[in-house]
């Protein structure tokens, strides 16, 4: 399997994303590591790079800023889209990227193209529980506007996700709204609300924002606009979390000795709820294995979303997509 990298993406590249690909390199060495971007750049985060692990050049770099069409299209040689070239020609089996992710979206739409059957490809993103388990938030912001009939197709693609790659079966689904009754919100979430109750097995009907911690569902289904914005509630309250209880425990010789009895359970909870051991977000619904990851990622994170993209293409993700969908 080969796997292509937008080294120059996020804000700490290209520092954080070949040390995470050398992480990758070393766990799994009968995969290709492809990095993309400038190669001067790229050799002087390593003396040497191992034997699965490749250089192409690339003379541009997608600002986070840049407006996502015209940069898309304007800027060929950039590493974002000589990653997503490699994936629909088939040098590469999947990509990875922390930069700009409207770029990222609309080169997965321009260059790799969608999935037949499907309207509107998705990010889906990981989200922490209290059971450990997780959920999976689809749409996590790709698609700001959505027909009833998009939740239809994000419920399927996400039950189908969970269950090749991490053998979640059944994958249950609930449908985000501000009740549980099915009278309870906009015409959106009314009208999608028969559609996953008929064409969705193991359809647990509206989940509660506040059920979501939880555990109530595997597969939670929304659009992108309340899908985004509940991410970035989940990262700021976690980020916000840690910070209060290391003021906590920081703040009196009390407190620090307290510290210490608590400490591994402190280290377990902060790993469940950090982004970087979640991997990235996948844009199922295009013809690619195309994983987004965050753009402050560090380079765990990166090692942890090019494991998800591997996994993807171990699994066979795409073909068996295209077959169920």
């Amino acid at each position: 399997m080969k796997i292509a990298i937008d080294a120059m993406g996020g804000d700490h590249a290209p520092h954080a994303t070949v040390a995470g690909v050398l992480l990758a390199a070393r766990e799994f060495p009968d995969t290709e590591f492809v990095l993309v971007g400038d190669e001067q750049q790229i050799r002087a985060q390593a003396s040497t790079l191992p034997g699965n692990v490749l250089v192409v050049h690339a003379s541009e770099v997608i600002a986070p800023g840049a407006e996502p069409v015209k940069s898309v299209r304007r800027q060929k040689d950039s590493s974002l889209v000589v990653c997503t070239n490699l994936v629909r020609s088939g040098e590469a089996d999947a990509m990875v990227s922390a930069g700009n992710t409207g770029a990222f979206m609309v080169a997965g739409l321009l260059v790799v193209g969608r999935m037949e059957g499907i309207d509107r490809p998705a990010l889906a993103a990981m989200l922490p529980t209290f059971t450990g388990k997780g959920l999976l938030l689809i749409d996590a912001g790709a698609n700001t506007d959505c027909t009833p009939d998009n939740l239809l197709q994000f419920a399927k693609m996400g039950q189908a996700y969970l269950r090749l790659t991490l053998g979640v079966e059944p994958a249950r689904v609930g449908l985000l709204n501000i009740g549980t009754e099915e009278s309870k919100g906009n015409e959106l979430v009314k009208s999608a609300f028969p559609l996953l109750e008929a064409g969705v097995p193991h359809f647990q009907g509206n989940v509660e924002a506040r059920e979501v911690l939880t555990g109530v569902c595997d597969v939670l289904v929304c659009d992108g606009f309340v899908g985004n914005t509940l991410l970035k509630f989940y990262e700021g309250a976690g980020s916000g979390l840690m910070e209060s209880l290391r003021s906590v425990f920081t703040s009196s010789w009390l407190g620090k000795l307290a510290a210490l009895s608590v400490r591994p359970g402190l280290r377990t909870f902060k790993k469940r709820f950090d982004y970087a051991e979640h991997g990235g977000s996948p844009f199922l619904g295009v013809k690619g294995i195309l994983v987004k990851a965050h753009g402050a990622s560090n380079a765990h994170a990166f090692h942890m979303a090019l494991r998800q993209a591997r996994t993807m293409g171990v699994a066979g993700l795409i073909a068996a997509l295209e077959r169920e969908l």
